[in-house]
C-alpha cells in the first residue's frame, strides 16, 4: 500500500542531529556569489508569489479532494488545509488517511495555466553568471518544475531536480529528505546555499550548516515557524538580489 512509503513529517525531527554543530556558519556575505551549490525551491522562489500561480495549484488541489473524497468545496477546502498543516502536503494527507496514488494527484493539480508569469531574461542572466551548481529542490513534481523553468526561459541552468517522488512522497521540512538529497547530489552543505520562500523549509538546511535564504511573501503558512536563528538572508526579490549580488551591491 501507499501509506507503507509515508512517514511522520515530524518523525525524525527531534533525533535529528546535525553534523553541522560546532562547526563554522554560513558562507562569508563576500563569497555568496561564488558557492558551489544553489538550491532551489521551485514554486513562490524561482517566480514571485504575486504571479497566482501557486493559486491555480492550490484551487486543484481543492478540486481533487472534492471529487476524490465526494465532498462539496467547504468540506474540501477544510480537509486540503487540515492536511498541508498537520502533514506537511495534502498529498501526503490522503496517501495516509485515503491510500490514494499520489501520481494521478501531482498529475492533476499541476494542469496549470502558465501564461500569467512572464519569462524572465534578467533572471536567465544572473543565473548565468553563477559559477556553482544548481539544483532544484521541490515538494512538487519534476515534470512541474521543467514545465516552469522551461516557460521562464531558465531550465538550462539547472543540473538537477530532487522532487516529491524522490523523497518517497515525504515532504520537506522532514530532515531526512535532505540528506537523501545532498547524499544523491554529492553537496557539501558547508559550500552550499538554499533558496525558499517557506521559512520552515530552511530550518534543515540551516542545520546541515548551509546558506539560507528566505524570500518573504504575504502568505501566512510562508511565515510560519519563522526564526532569524536560521534565516540567513532575507529578501523580497529573488532576481533583484542575484542581481545585486552580482554586482556587489546586495544587503548583507
Amino acid at each position: 500500500m501507499v501509506q507503507r512509503m509515508i512517514i511522520s513529517t515530524a518523525a525524525t525531527r527531534n533525533d535529528h542531529k546535525s553534523p553541522a554543530d560546532g562547526q563554522q556558519g554560513p558562507i562569508p556575505y563576500e563569497n555568496l556569489h561564488n558557492a558551489e551549490f544553489w538550491i532551489f525551491d521551485l514554486d513562490n522562489t524561482l517566480y514571485p508569489a504575486h504571479c497566482q500561480l501557486f493559486t491555480q495549484i492550490e484551487k486543484n488541489m481543492t478540486r481533487f479532494v472534492m471529487e476524490f473524497l465526494k465532498l462539496d468545496h467547504r468540506e474540501a477546502y477544510g480537509i486540503q488545509k487540515k492536511y498541508f498543516k498537520n502533514h506537511g502536503t495534502t498529498m501526503n494527507g490522503l496517501m495516509l488517511h485515503h491510500d490514494m496514488d499520489p501520481h494521478h494527484y501531482l498529475n492533476f493539480v499541476h494542469q496549470i495555466d502558465l501564461s500569467g508569469v512572464p519569462k524572465n531574461p534578467v533572471l536567465n542572466d544572473v543565473l548565468n553568471e553563477l559559477p556553482g551548481k544548481k539544483m532544484i529542490f521541490t515538494n512538487g513534481s519534476t515534470d512541474h518544475a521543467r514545465r516552469v523553468t522551461e516557460h521562464l526561459g531558465i531550465h538550462k541552468h539547472f543540473d538537477d531536480c530532487f522532487d516529491i517522488v524522490d523523497s518517497r512522497f515525504i515532504p520537506k521540512p522532514e530532515p531526512a529528505v535532505y540528506l537523501s538529497m545532498i547524499e544523491r547530489f554529492g553537496i557539501c552543505p558547508h559550500k552550499a546555499i538554499m533558496v525558499e520562500d517557506m521559512a520552515k523549509n530552511l530550518l534543515p538546511a540551516a542545520e546541515l550548516g548551509m546558506t539560507t535564504v528566505w524570500i518573504r511573501t504575504d502568505n501566512d503558512w510562508a511565515v510560519e515557524d519563522f526564526n532569524s536563528r536560521f534565516i540567513h538572508h532575507t529578501i523580497d526579490d529573488l532576481t533583484v538580489w542575484l542581481s545585486q549580488l552580482a554586482t556587489g551591491t546586495a544587503a548583507i
